[in-house]
């Protein structure tokens, strides 16, 4: 779904990434399965429409998995595929700075 021809591998890796929510929805599918529900109570802010249309494009770059129960009423649940999980790992370095920024804003009277 990316862009591609890509420059390099961080180039290639905020292609998949792009956006707020993105981030959010990975962070929030760590180690367990939600229902699209679950999702928008986990990832604050997000609007049904663009829940959606971000779970597809991730869905489309194989970073999250879409399974669907054949049940009454019908029942979906998200999860990371392999390379989801490879990508939230990735992703916890960033995180951790991102906890540092907020703290020294907040020391500094700025957060």
């Amino acid at each position: 779904m990316g862009k591609q021809p890509y420059v390099c591998g961080l180039d290639a890796a905020v292609d998949v990434i792009d956006g707020k929510w993105k981030v959010l929805i990975i962070w929030a599918l760590n180690h367990q399965r939600c229902r699209f529900g679950e999702l928008r109570r986990l990832v604050p802010g997000v609007t049904e429409k663009v829940l959606t249309q971000q779970l597809r494009e991730l869905e489309a770059d194989g970073i999250v998995h879409r399974e669907s129960y054949d049940m009454k009423p019908p029942k979906v649940e998200y999860s990371l595929t392999g390379l989801g999980d490879e990508l939230n790992t990735a992703l916890g370095p960033l995180g951790a700075w991102g906890k540092r920024r907020m703290a020294a804003l907040e020391e500094a009277g700025q957060g």
